[in-house]
């Protein structure tokens, strides 16, 4: 999802700071490949769950270009677990997700809500999860993670008007490594889905660049990206 939402506020016309945890390669070649189509990128390494180093990677968009006009929180962590399988649900495993996927979409806000104000306002964008709504994620720590960023973007919308809007999205099944879903989940999404597939990852590039840049009248918003699956999930007619 971060690459593919990269690539499309790249060829939209944004300079886009690319931020990895580990994966260096990974983001080097994303950035590679906008400054191939003539964009322009830089790849920083920030741990989102460290403030110091959150701090840092806004401290080098301004550094390099002088504003920020748009954050979209993507980073993510997730380890497959059963939800019935309460034991297995380690105390390492709620801290990095809770770490992840609200301690630090709450960090990299807080560092760029200044320079953001700074330059006239922006637009953030959370990526939270259809789990949200269903409690049917990774895990239940996952899917309770994504419902208090639904939630803390609802705060952050009001405590950041009119200034700066914020708003997520809430993909559904997307086909990525996140999590180590077996091949088969995919499968099974496609076939129950009231679209009859699942959303791809420039369905939700899309839907971000919406939110960033043209949904001028929209703040804390959630918008589901899920093919239906979620609202539609006990009134589709079976087909017989």
């Amino acid at each position: 999802m971060g690459r593919a939402i990269s690539e499309l506020l790249a060829a939209e016309g944004a300079r886009v700071v690319v931020n990895y945890r580990a994966s260096s390669d990974a983001a080097r070649e994303v950035v590679r490949g906008i400054q191939a189509a003539g964009g322009e990128a830089v790849a920083h390494a920030a741990n989102v769950q460290n403030d110091v180093e959150v701090r840092s990677m806004v401290d080098s968009a301004e550094d390099r270009w002088g504003r920020l006009d748009v954050l979209v929180n993507n980073a993510g962590w997730s380890k497959l677990t059963p939800h019935w399988k309460l034991d297995d649900l380690t105390d390492e495993i709620w801290d990095r997700t809770l770490n992840t996927n609200l301690r630090g979409a709450f960090y990299c806000c807080r560092a760029a809500v200044p320079l953001m104000r700074k330059n006239g306002g922006g637009s953030i964008v959370n990526n939270a999860s259809a789990s949200a709504y269903s409690a049917a994620g990774s895990s239940i720590v996952y899917s309770a993670s994504k419902a208090a960023m639904v939630n803390m973007t609802k705060s952050l919308a009001r405590a950041l008007a009119p200034d700066i809007r914020v708003n997520a999205i809430a993909p559904g099944l997307v086909e990525t490594r996140f999590a180590g879903w077996p091949k088969e989940a995919f499968e099974q999404g496609r076939e129950g889905s009231p679209l009859r597939r699942i959303a791809s990852v420039e369905d939700v590039a899309s839907t971000v660049l919406f939110l960033a840049a043209d949904a001028n009248a929209i703040t804390a918003e959630t918008i589901l990206i899920d093919c239906g699956a979620t609202m539609l999930a006990t009134s589709r007619p079976r087909r017989r």
